[in-house]
């Protein structure tokens, strides 16, 4: 039976996660170069629009319809949304309607994507993005969502915890980042000089856009107004903000300095690790995997990056994949049946972090593989990367023939 009160937290957690899209593209604008500003706006703004299309066509029934066989992927039975109303799904929420719950899950479909963005900012064409982004959703986003929180997924079955998207989203994400960013290659200039942020006020605004639709993002996906939702919602405040400390103090250590570049660096990086977790662990494990997960994205991106010299412009791997990838063990690790879901390591049971390896590991393969194809194929047919002339004019007046910034005489 509908509960109005589950109804109207999931509808408004639906909205908050929406808000996380235009917020991305403020916390990636701000770090891009003046002439690309427009450029990163557009490509996350337009994903909301053709991805929210591709969801309602197909995209849901491909990730939550009932099982077309071994738990790879969903069948045909909602494309178009048929036989979705207003009545519940039992198996997915038993208290709202089917249509609230599959829009809650339309956002991360759209956000998730979106993320891909940072890596290849400043030199992809834009029909070429389009093209990529709705096959890359549809063979690769849609089978890993039905795997983990679809009706006879595979690693639903293997008993996978991922509360809110650590490997549906993060990880997926930030595979696929790397491999773009390895595959379109460095940016010109990329060695030569640094590339200086155009606004960070507005990767600031872009960050607590980011957090504040982080609750609709984590606790909401307890898709109920209850005790699951309100953990989910103070452990993803306090890994945030531990992980956002802990990045200043380890550049103030390394650097002399603490910035705001880095602080909302991590802080986006501890909404990330807790993502999976948030609904299995309690306070003072989030505190441990936002201080951590800080560690690990501060090596990702400012040791191992410039040493192997790859050009993921706005570092998505080192913080949402490896971050990913952390918040997906530590989940094995520090879960608590007496929080929700099942114990981990920590409590007892080694092998649900063997699980959560596991998922991890199925999760990286598949992305890797699906998107180096997808990038061949998109690649050879249309060509991914823009010519010389544009990249250095700049993709907002090349792609799109407008500016960000104008300045009166």
């Amino acid at each position: 039976m509908v509960n109005s009160g589950d109804t109207a937290y999931v509808l408004i957690s639906s909205a908050l996660v929406l808000l996380m899209t235009p917020g991305l593209a403020f916390f990636y604008g701000g770090m891009v170069r003046r002439k690309n500003f427009l450029s990163v706006l557009m490509q996350c703004f337009i994903l909301l629009c053709v991805l929210t299309l591709q969801w309602v066509i197909i995209g849901y029934s491909l990730a939550f319809a009932p099982d077309a066989g071994y738990g790879l992927i969903g069948g045909l039975d909602f494309i178009g949304l048929a036989g979705v109303g207003g009545e519940p799904n039992p198996i997915y929420a038993a208290t709202i309607p089917h249509t609230a719950f599959m829009v809650f899950q339309a956002m991360f479909a759209v956000i998730t994507p979106a993320l891909i963005v940072g890596a290849f900012a400043e030199r992809i064409k834009f029909g070429s993005f389009l093209v990529f982004m709705l096959l890359w959703s549809t063979l690769i986003y849609d089978p890993v969502c039905h795997w983990v929180w679809g009706s006879g997924g595979w690693l639903k079955g293997l008993g996978a915890l991922d509360f809110a998207g650590g490997t549906v989203v993060h990880i997926n994400a930030g595979i696929a980042a790397l491999v773009m960013a390895l595959m379109i290659g460095r940016r010109e200039g990329y060695q030569d000089r640094p590339f200086a942020p155009n606004n960070l006020p507005l990767t600031l605004l872009g960050t607590a856009l980011l957090w504040f639709g982080w609750f609709g993002f984590n606790s909401g996906s307890a898709l109920a107004a209850n005790g699951a939702a309100a953990n989910a919602f103070v452990v993803t405040n306090i890994a945030a903000a531990a992980a956002g400390a802990m990045w200043a103090l380890i550049e103030w250590r390394h650097n002399g300095a603490p910035t705001l570049l880095g602080a909302a660096t991590g802080a986006v990086g501890g909404l990330v690790a807790i993502t999976p977790a948030c609904g299995f662990v309690g306070p003072l494990a989030a505190i441990v995997i936002g201080g951590v997960v800080s560690v690990i994205g501060y090596v990702a991106v400012a040791v191992v990056k410039p040493r192997l010299k790859y050009d993921d412009a706005l570092d998505v791997f080192g913080i949402h994949g490896m971050g990913g990838i952390w918040g997906a063990l530590a989940t094995g690790l520090f879960a608590s049946a007496a929080v929700g879901g099942a114990d981990g390591l920590f409590s007892g049971n080694p092998r649900q972090f063997g699980i959560q390896a596991l998922s991890v590991l199925v999760t990286v393969v598949y992305s890797l593989a699906g998107t180096v194809l997808l990038y061949r194929v998109v690649d050879w047919a249309w060509g991914m990367r823009v010519d010389q002339q544009s990249e250095l004019m700049g993709l907002d007046i090349s792609q799109h023939k407008e500016i960000g910034y104008t300045v009166l005489e």
